[in-house]
């Protein structure tokens, strides 16, 4: 029959409802329309009749009838593992702007793609801005960092000048940045002010930050803050954090050392062997770059906010979070 179309699932949407999975690709395609070729099984998922609350992964493939909607333009949107691996650079960099002007680009960084090159780094923003540069041979530059597996709002300047005035900024904290985590538990105080001394060691597997004693070689001071959002029973908690200083993991370290790592971190997740992984969320680092006001190199403060990645999309609706609750001010 002609219209018919298949997909694969891609490997960013492993555990995904099926209903959520046509929410994404297909968003003007309402529910009763979609229950009811689910219950007609011209819905299916590789070959086999499925329901709304069907978990799909990777590899799979759906079948599509003439749904007489339009597909989410594959250039816009959220950016998936594929588009990682097909997309070229400029292009790749359009999709993730928030913000442009003749100063200042502030980008959405997706999870798993890194700022700066480094071992077994082959793809990286700072390279990738290489696209961007101008006639008169500048560069945009980065003027901070998040790690590989964070993602969210990263700003970038457009000029030396810029550069040097935002840099500034970071320095002196006159900027505040606020990220969404989801941890295992629920800590005992709904807000709270973290201070500790950080100290960087060597691992196989990297660099790898570890709570110091004050006068320790090389241990820097480091401040967090954080507010818990909503919780999930006494299983999942989501926190606004606050890093006042910015030290590398920070967050990561700080969520960890009151006992509430962040869920899906390779480096600081650890829990007792009575608690068990959600179902149905990935285990993919859960640490958003969420909202950063700044001054303009221009004058006045710019206020940026960057929707969540897929993989935390998928498991705010799962828990039933909304984003709505988290009193956010812009």
């Amino acid at each position: 029959m002609a219209g018919i179309e298949h997909r694969q699932v891609d490997s960013d949407e492993a555990g995904m409802r099926l209903d959520r999975w046509f929410k994404v690709h297909f968003p003007g395609l309402g529910f009763g329309p979609l229950q009811k070729l689910l219950r007609s099984g011209q819905i299916r998922v590789d070959g086999a009749r499925a329901k709304s609350d069907t978990r799909v992964q990777p590899g799979q493939t759906i079948r599509i009838p003439p749904l007489g909607v339009d597909p989410k333009d594959s250039k816009s949107g959220p950016i998936a593992g594929r588009d990682l691996r097909n997309s070229s650079d400029a292009e790749l960099l359009s999709r993730m702007v928030l913000h442009e002007d003749a100063k200042v680009i502030v980008l959405n960084k997706p999870a798993g793609l890194a700022v700066q090159g480094g071992s077994g780094v082959s793809r990286h923003i700072d390279k990738m801005l290489e696209a961007w540069t101008s006639q008169k041979g500048e560069k945009p530059r980065l003027v901070h960092r998040l790690d590989r597996d964070t993602s969210g709002v990263l700003v970038i300047a457009r000029t030396r000048g810029a550069a040097q005035q935002l840099t500034a900024a970071f320095r002196e904290r006159d900027t505040k940045k606020s990220y969404w985590a989801l941890v295992k538990g629920v800590p005992r105080k709904r807000e709270d002010r973290i201070s500790t001394w950080l100290v960087k060691e060597q691992t196989p597997d990297g660099d790898r930050m570890r709570i110091a004693k004050h006068g320790d070689e090389g241990a820097d001071h480091a401040i967090s803050y954080y507010r818990i959002i909503e919780q999930a029973g006494q299983n999942l908690a989501w926190l606004e954090m606050e890093p006042y200083t910015g030290r590398t993991h920070q967050l990561r370290v700080h969520a960890a050392h009151i006992g509430h790592p962040i869920i899906g971190d390779p480096k600081y997740f650890e829990a007792d062997i009575n608690w068990a992984f959600p179902g149905g969320i990935q285990n993919r680092l859960h640490l958003h770059a969420r909202h950063i006001d700044i001054p303009h190199p221009n004058g006045g403060r710019l206020r940026i906010t960057a929707p969540l990645p897929p993989h935390m999309v998928q498991s705010w609706n799962l828990l039933g979070f909304d984003e709505n609750t988290a009193g956010e001010e812009d």
